[in-house]
C-alpha cells in the first residue's frame, strides 16, 4: 500500500526560522553585551561599591589646642565625650529609631528630627550623622544595652571643650559652640556637630587653635557592626596657646571687684603684655559649650549689670580726671601752656552765660601744671581747654590713641569717642559750642574711652611713648603701633606729677615706702547735676546715677614696672572707691607694703588742706 505523500503547505515556512534564530541571537548579544558592560565596564566601580559595603572611610575629629596661663596652668582644656551618631544606610526604620532615642535620653523627638533633617544634606548615607553631641554615662549605657534592635545608631567618641577656671576667664577666652548653618557654609572643613569659637581667643585664634581631622578604614558586618579599622590619616592636634595672663594675679583681681560692676587692667608698659583682664560680673562659659538653655540666657541676656560684655574693650565711659594726663600732654605739645605757668582757680569757670564749678568749693587758688594734675583741679583744664578749641583737641587725642580700637586680639572692640565740630554737625545736625569743650576738657560730656585704651596711654607715657599693641598670647613678640606726640621732658613733667599725686594729692591710698608709685583718680558724672552747689553723698543717689570711679596708675619695684588701671562703675569717688582696690592689686604684685608706708602717709596727707566730706574730689 502506497503512502500518499505530505502536502506541501504543512511545512513551516524556512524564513519564520530564520527570523527566530536571529530573536535567540540578538537577545544572546544583548545579554553579552549587558554583561560586559556590568562586568568589565563598569567592574571597577560595582567592585569598589562592594567594597565599601564592607569597608567605610570614617573621619576622626581632632582635640582643640590647650590654653594656659603664663606659667602653665590650663585654661582651656579638650575633654573626651560621647555623641550619638545614626548611620542612615544601616537603619531599617528611622522614625522608630529617633522615637525610641528621645526616649532614652530625654531628648525632644521634634528636635531630633530637625537635625536629621539638616543633617542629611551634609552626610553620606554610609556616615555617622550626629544626632547628639554629648551622652550621659546612663543615657550610654542604655544605647549599649539596646544597640542590636536599632541598627544604624553608633557611638562616636569626641573631643568636648572645658575651661577649668569657669567665669573667672570667660571674657578672654571666650567660649566655643556647635556651628551654624552660616559657620558650615563658609568651612569646608567643618562637619555637623562640630564646636568652633564663638568668643574671645576661642574665636580669634579658630585656625590654631582647632587642629585638623584624620582619617580611618573600618571594617562593617552585613548588621553594621565595626570589626577593625586602620588608620589613614592620624587627626592634628591644635596648637596650644600660651597667654601673658597670670591667673593668681588674675583671680585677685576678680576678688577684689566682687559684688560691683567694674574692670581692672595689669600691663607691662615695655611689652604690652597683658598680665591681668578682669571685667565683673562675668559669666561660666562653660555653660555654652553644650548649648545655653533659653532660661538661662535671657536670664545673661536680660542682667541689668551685662555680665556678657567685656568692659575692658567693649565699655566705654567718660574717663573723667584721668583725661587730664591727656590734656596735659596736649597743652604742653601744642604750646598752649609751660610748665611754670600760674594759672588762678577761683572754683568757677564761666563762658558765655553759663558757670562751671570746680570740684572744690571756693577754687584751688593759684597752681601751675604739675599742681593742677596733683589736686585735679578742674578749672586749670577747662581753660586749657577753651584756649586750645575741640578740634585741636580731638587731633591731638586721636593721634594719642583715643578714638579708635587698640588692635588687641579680642573681638568686637569698641573705639570710644573724642568729639569734634564736625562729629556733632554729622550726629545731631548742630554747632558745636565752647561749654561743651571745656566739659570735653575734664573727660566728660560726649567722651568715652575703655579702661584698655586708658591703660595703653598711660603705658606709653611710662615706656617713653611708645603705643604697644595690648598682647594677651605670650609667645607674640611686641609692636609699636605709634609713637606719643610728646617730648621727653614734657612726658617725664607728667610721670612726675603723678608720682606727687600718690604722695600730696588724691592717689594717696597708694603710697608705699618701697616702690615709686604714680597714679591719676578720676570721678566721671554719669548724669548732669541740676545744680551744681548741692551736692549729695555717693549712697544717698540712685545707684545707676552714682559717678564712675577711676584709678590709673603705675608702679616701679626691683626694675619691674606695671601699669594698672581699675574702674567701678557707679562707685563714687576714684580715689576712695579704686584706689584700695589697686594698692591691694599692687601687693599682689609687689608683695605686703612695709608698716612704715602707712605711717609715712600721715604727715604727707597733712599737708593737704582739709576737706569739707561733701566736697571730696576724685
Amino acid at each position: 500500500m502506497r503512502l500518499e505523500s505530505e502536502n506541501p503547505q504543512q511545512h513551516a515556512p524556512r524564513s519564520g526560522l530564520i527570523l527566530l534564530q536571529a530573536l535567540v541571537l540578538v537577545l544572546f548579544c544583548l545579554f553579552t553585551l549587558r554583561l560586559w558592560y556590568l562586568q568589565v565596564h563598569k567592574g571597577g566601580k560595582f567592585s569598589e561599591m562592594a567594597r565599601d559595603n564592607q569597608l567605610r572611610q570614617v573621619l576622626i575629629g581632632s582635640a582643640r589646642g590647650r590654653i594656659i596661663d603664663r606659667t602653665g596652668v590650663p585654661l582651656a582644656v579638650s575633654e573626651p565625650s560621647f555623641a550619638l551618631g545614626l548611620v542612615r544606610e544601616d537603619c531599617d526604620d528611622v522614625d522608630a529609631t529617633l522615637a525610641k532615642v528621645s526616649e532614652w535620653t530625654g531628648t525632644d523627638l521634634h528636635t531630633l528630627s530637625e537635625t536629621f533633617k539638616r543633617g542629611k544634606k551634609r552626610v553620606k548615607p554610609f556616615e555617622p550623622l550626629i544626632l547628639i553631641t554629648n551622652l550621659s554615662y546612663e543615657a550610654l549605657a542604655r544605647i549599649e544595652a539596646n544597640a542590636m534592635l536599632y541598627p544604624g545608631l553608633e557611638i562616636v567618641i569626641r573631643q568636648k571643650r572645658s575651661y577649668p577656671t569657669g567665669a573667672l576667664m570667660s571674657h578672654v577666652l571666650g567660649y566655643v559652640a556647635e556651628a551654624n548653618e552660616d559657620e558650615l557654609e563658609k568651612n569646608s572643613q567643618l562637619s555637623l556637630g562640630d564646636s568652633i569659637g564663638k568668643q574671645g581667643l576661642e574665636l580669634t585664634h579658630e585656625d590654631e587653635l582647632r587642629g585638623s581631622k584624620g582619617r580611618k578604614q573600618v571594617e562593617v558586618d552585613a548588621f553594621g557592626r565595626q570589626h577593625n579599622e586602620f588608620i589613614l590619616e592620624p587627626p592634628q592636634v591644635g596648637m596650644d596657646l600660651k597667654l601673658s595672663i597670670d591667673v593668681n594675679l588674675q583671680r585677685e583681681c576678680s576678688r577684689l571687684l566682687e559684688g560691683q560692676a567694674g574692670a581692672i587692667v595689669v600691663m607691662e608698659p615695655d611689652t604690652g603684655k597683658i598680665l591681668a583682664m578682669v571685667s565683673e560680673p562675668s559669666f561660666d562659659n562653660n555653660m555654652f559649650v553644650l548649648g545655653v538653655p533659653a532660661d538661662k540666657w535671657r536670664e545673661l541676656r536680660d542682667n541689668p549689670r551685662h555680665p556678657i560684655q567685656n568692659r575692658v574693650t567693649q565699655g566705654v565711659y567718660p574717663p573723667g580726671s584721668v583725661f587730664k594726663l591727656l590734656m596735659a600732654a596736649a597743652g604742653l605739645s601744642e604750646g598752649f601752656v609751660k610748665p611754670g605757668d600760674i594759672v588762678s582757680c577761683p572754683g568757677v569757670y564761666r563762658v558765655g552765660n553759663r558757670d562751671f564749678h570746680d570740684w572744690k568749693k571756693g577754687g584751688h587758688g593759684s597752681l601751675d601744671l604739675r599742681g593742677a594734675l596733683v589736686h585735679s583741679c578742674d578749672i586749670y583744664f577747662y581753660k586749657l581747654g577753651d584756649r586750645m578749641g575741640i578740634d585741636r583737641l580731638h587731633a591731638y587725642a586721636t593721634a594719642s590713641g583715643f578714638g579708635a580700637r587698640t588692635g588687641i586680639d579680642l573681638p568686637h572692640e569698641k573705639a570710644g569717642l573724642i568729639p569734634s565740630k564736625e562729629w556733632k554737625r554729622k550726629r545731631f545736625g548742630a554747632a558745636w559750642s565752647k561749654g561743651e569743650t571745656v566739659i570735653a576738657a575734664i573727660g566728660q560730656g560726649y567722651v568715652l574711652t575703655s579702661p584698655l585704651q586708658v591703660t595703653r596711654y598711660l603705658s606709653a607715657l611710662v615706656n617713653g611713648g611708645r603705643l604697644m599693641k595690648p598682647e594677651l598670647v605670650e609667645t607674640e613678640p611686641p609692636r609699636v603701633d605709634a609713637v606719643l606726640p610728646l617730648k621727653d621732658s614734657d612726658r617725664q613733667l607728667i610721670l612726675d606729677a603723678m608720682v606727687a599725686t600718690v604722695e600730696t594729692g588724691t592717689a594717696r591710698s597708694l603710697l608705699r615706702s618701697d616702690a615709686v608709685m604714680a597714679g591719676k583718680t578720676g570721678t566721671a558724672q554719669v548724669v548732669k547735676l541740676i545744680n551744681a552747689d548741692i551736692r549729695r553723698k555717693t549712697h544717698e543717689m540712685p545707684y545707676e546715677q552714682r559717678d564712675h570711679a577711676w584709678l590709673a596708675s603705675w608702679g616701679r619695684k626691683d626694675g619691674k614696672t606695671y601699669v594698672v588701671v581699675c574702674l567701678v562703675e557707679h562707685g563714687g569717688h576714684g580715689g576712695e572707691v579704686s584706689g584700695p582696690i589697686v594698692r591691694k592689686v599692687f601687693e599682689q604684685l609687689f608683695g605686703p607694703a612695709p608698716a612704715r608706708a602707712a605711717r609715712a602717709a600721715v604727715p604727707a596727707a597733712a599737708a593737704v588742706p582739709a576737706a569739707d566730706p561733701g566736697d571730696v574730689g576724685d
